[in-house]
């Protein structure tokens, strides 16, 4: 990637001399946002919230989210701040290559990688799983490969088709958690019928337990289902340099996704908590598909619930796989454009898409094709643990990227002024996203649950550094 100046504010097509091809800037304000809310609304939410409120209460999952919140909206306030001054596909691999060391660029467009590529494997696992609920005798792994195929398409045909089958995609979710929002208030105001209440519920189940009924400390240890749970935010960063006037486009969108996002997620949060018991909204025993969103339409009443909800979270298992793919093939493209990969991975089909970083990462989802022979639910589990762990390193970098840059803006007799968009507060928000995301990795590996997941990472960051100084050292 061109190195640029901080004079530069625009990467255009012509600075792309030594590259392959540039990518197209197909993608506008409309495109972003969904990308963004398709990559947050997954198994996050229709799967990971009831966890988070068994775990902590109802008010303690709210506080939770309002945190996991306030979180991402820093890091995003980083990312909004290095998007529109260097619009580049390869965002913050390329931002960490440039304001904190080549090497940790590096570890970090690969570490992005791994988030995505190890997701791509939950998502299509889980959304065979559901399938299997419907026709249990075709065997799950036809049903991943035809999700894997599908997803495929949709990324090698050109990023315009990619953009607006994730618009849809995403819509299709969007409009469930609307839906599940408003019907779900209308049933705590008693406006339409709930199962098992004479009265409107209100509110009372959200302190039946007391506030906190296991204390404090889960809240911080749920912290990383919450954090994941709005991973995918930064998917704006990745779109960067293929979105059409990132100066506008860019800040806006960010705006637009995290508001909507925790009115979302915390809308959802208070529904299932006012509705049901804080330990009904658990997985329980039936494993993935008995999301607290079914358990509520079904106790409001509305026919074929279970089915509704199983193909929502279908759509939005590939909805989240959709945005994986693309997010990890450009992460590889970047890296070949940097040549810190063979110029093999830069190549780009006649529509402009990265075709062999998209085919290499999408072997990357072999772990869920696996998972029918072995424990489905540990694969999904450790999965998501390293999904979630390499998510907050990368967060990390974002803020860290950010603080660097912005004193080499001042040191270079520059100020905010010249900046066509700054993160407010400086240097508040990126030290405090970076303390936080921090904080989110040790509860990691205080649980024994993820413990396999982060020493996963710890070895994978570890042979990133060492390859790289192996490889590429002497290449800068």
């Amino acid at each position: 990637m061109c190195n640029m100046q901080p004079s530069d504010n625009q990467l255009d097509a012509h600075q792309h001399q030594n590259s392959t091809a540039p990518l197209k800037r197909a993608m506008s304000t409309r495109h972003l946002v969904m990308l963004s809310l398709g990559g947050a609304i997954g198994t996050g939410l229709f799967l990971g919230s009831g966890e988070v409120i068994s775990q902590t209460g109802a008010i303690g999952a709210i506080i939770a989210y309002i945190l996991g919140g306030a979180i991402a909206y820093m890091v995003m306030l980083c990312l909004g701040e290095l998007a529109v001054h260097m619009p580049v596909s390869g965002s913050f691999g390329a931002y960490a290559k440039k304001y904190i060391s080549p090497s940790t660029g590096y570890m970090i467009s690969w570490m992005y990688w791994l988030t995505w590529t190890a997701t791509l494997g939950t998502e299509f696992t889980a959304a065979a799983l559901l399938m299997q609920e419907w026709f249990p005798q075709i065997s799950m792994w036809i049903w991943t490969i035809i999700f894997a195929v599908t997803i495929f398409g949709l990324n090698i045909s050109s990023t315009r088709i990619f953009a607006e089958s994730e618009f849809w995609l995403a819509l299709v979710k969007v409009v469930t958690v609307i839906a599940f929002i408003v019907l779900g208030l209308l049933a705590i105001f008693g406006l339409i019928p709930f199962h098992g209440a004479q009265t409107a519920p209100l509110f009372s189940n959200l302190t039946a337990q007391g506030w906190f009924p296991h204390g404090l400390i889960p809240i911080f240890t749920t912290m990383l289902i919450v954090n994941f749970a709005f991973s995918g935010t930064e998917l704006i960063g990745v779109a960067a340099g293929e979105t059409k006037d990132p100066a506008q486009n860019v800040p806006k969108a960010i705006n637009a996704a995290i508001w909507r996002l925790l009115i979302f997620f915390v809308g959802t949060i208070i529904v299932i908590s006012a509705l049901l018991p804080f330990q009904l909204a658990g997985l329980g025993g039936d494993g993935v598909s008995s999301s607290p969103f079914v358990t509520v339409f079904n106790y409001i009443g509305i026919p074929y619930a279970d089915d509704i909800i199983r193909f929502v979270i279908i759509t939005a298992l590939l909805s989240a796989a959709n945005s994986g793919l693309y997010a990890a093939s450009r992460m590889m493209w970047s890296l070949s454009e940097q040549k810190l990969l063979p110029s093999v991975f830069a190549t780009l089909s006649k529509s402009g898409t990265p075709i062999v970083a998209l085919v290499v990462t999408m072997f990357g989802a072999i772990p869920g094709l696996l998972s029918e022979q072995f424990a489905p639910e540990t694969i999904f589990k450790n999965l998501l643990g390293v999904a979630a762990f390499t998510m907050v390193i990368v967060w990390m970098s974002i803020c860290l990227s950010q603080f660097n840059f912005r004193r080499q803006w001042y040191r270079s007799g520059h100020t905010v002024k010249d900046l066509q968009y700054a993160a407010p507060l400086f240097p508040i928000v990126p030290i405090l996203g970076f303390v936080f995301c921090f904080i989110t990795c040790l509860s990691m590996a205080a649980d024994p649950e993820m413990r396999a997941g982060f020493v996963g990472c710890l070895i994978f960051t570890a042979l990133c550094y060492v390859s790289y100084f192996i490889f590429y050292r002497n290449k800068d």
